[in-house]
């Protein structure tokens, strides 16, 4: 389980695409935890740690990990569109000892949506994102939702689109600062819509 609390921005080193899906190796700081089988998130996307290295034994003296991702990942986010040196939002597991910032966030991509505005807003940002369809029934004016593994609020929600304040902080410190109007963003509603839905469903 993840928080949704970026705690890096990886830079995606190489990409290897096979038969049965992509490989890509992420460079990364400061993760000297890295161990394989870890879960970790990748712009939203929970991958496994398959090969990895804490930057001893290299010359860049990068900490890096390498994630496979199987042809249905592949299909179902952008992650497949993605290149050498390309910024991705890297968060690990939380510990169950850890501190839970954000909220219940799965690293399970329901749908990919879109950047359909940025606008400046002092010294914040206002992002807007279409709603695909069929997703929104689980998005609530001030409920959660995570965009590219970030847990943010919904500021407001309308027929097709939505919008979240974004404060500097999290501008800075994730890929948000490189979107553009008509960039893909991974959504992941909130879980516990989904739970709720599927109780009620039957009566």
């Amino acid at each position: 389980m993840f928080t949704g609390i970026v705690e890096d921005t990886g830079t995606v080193r190489d990409r290897t695409e096979t038969e049965d899906g992509l490989r890509l190796r992420i460079a990364v700081d400061g993760f000297d935890d890295l161990h394989h089988g870890q879960s970790i998130s990748v712009s939203g996307v929970c991958l496994t740690v398959e090969e990895y290295d804490t930057g001893t034994d290299n010359a860049d003296g990068d900490d890096w990990f390498e994630v496979f991702l199987a042809s249905e990942t592949v299909a179902k986010t952008y992650l497949g569109e993605i290149g050498a040196g390309d910024a991705v939002n890297v968060e690990r597991a939380m510990p169950a000892d850890g501190r839970f910032d954000g909220h219940v966030v799965q690293g399970h991509v329901d749908t990919v949506a879109e950047v359909t505005a940025i606008e400046r807003v002092g010294e914040d940002w206002r992002f807007t994102f279409s709603i695909p369809e069929g997703h929104g029934d689980y998005l609530v004016d001030k409920g959660s939702v995570t965009l590219d593994g970030i847990s943010l609020t919904v500021a407001e929600k309308r027929t097709d689109e939505f919008d979240v304040a974004i404060i500097p902080t999290t501008y800075e410190l994730t890929t948000l600062s490189e979107k553009s109007v008509g960039d893909p963003i991974h959504l992941e509603v909130d879980v516990i819509a989904k739970y709720v839905e599927n109780m009620v469903d039957g009566y």
